[in-house]
């Protein structure tokens, strides 16, 4: 299920433009080019002002996770409702989507592949269907593939641990079975442990000036 080229040119460019690698292709390029994309890439930015800062870091943290303004937003209004810090609760919440649990167990290579293998209907919670990539995930719960798919490349590929040059650990709060293409959900995330690039406070601080 790979993307295209016009996809991987965009990705690259976004990820330089937010100095966070988002595919393993821009993480490559990044080595080489460790700068902004165009003419001016290599200047460092000295004017910013602090309305530009927390827009990138905003949409860093967007990207990372693959999902749309509206839906960024509903995630800072229910994080500021819940007990502790908004911008962890964020991070946390985003955290429990199935497709960012997909990625971390290492079924998928990249957020956009496991977006597309939730939504194609390969992905169970619990032995139930789950075609959502935004269903949030409860602690205990276990996510496996459908056994149907399990032949299928992708598939056979990840649970001979083939992703594993391009992703992070498997954080603490998950328990994964590669071979068996199964991972539990053990408690709910901390910040501190969550493989993304972003000072989620300034984040809360874009959204609290709106």
């Amino acid at each position: 299920m790979p993307a295209s080229k016009s996809q991987d040119r965009r990705k690259v460019r976004l990820s330089r433009a937010l100095g966070v690698a988002l595919t393993p292709k821009a993480a490559r390029i990044m080595e080489l080019r460790p700068y902004a994309p165009g003419q001016h890439g290599r200047t460092r930015r000295k004017t910013d002002s602090d309305f530009a800062v927390r827009l990138r870091e905003k949409q860093r943290l967007r990207e990372q996770y693959g999902i749309r303004e509206k839906q960024l937003r509903i995630q800072y209004e229910e994080a500021k409702r819940t007990q502790g810090q908004t911008g962890d609760n964020m991070v946390e919440q985003l955290e429990m989507r199935l497709d960012a649990l997909v990625l971390r167990a290492g079924f998928a290579r990249t957020t956009a592949q496991a977006r597309q293998l939730v939504v194609h209907r390969h992905i169970l919670v619990d032995g139930q269907l789950v075609d959502r990539p935004s269903f949030r995930v409860k602690p205990g719960q276990l996510i496996h593939v459908k056994p149907r798919s399990e032949a299928l490349e992708p598939f056979q590929v990840a649970a001979a641990g083939g992703h594993a040059d391009v992703l992070p650990p498997v954080p603490g709060y998950l328990e994964v079975e590669l071979d068996k293409l199964q991972a539990r959900l053990v408690r709910r995330p901390k910040r501190a442990e969550v493989p993304v690039v972003c000072d989620v406070q300034l984040v809360v601080e874009y959204y609290a000036a709106r």
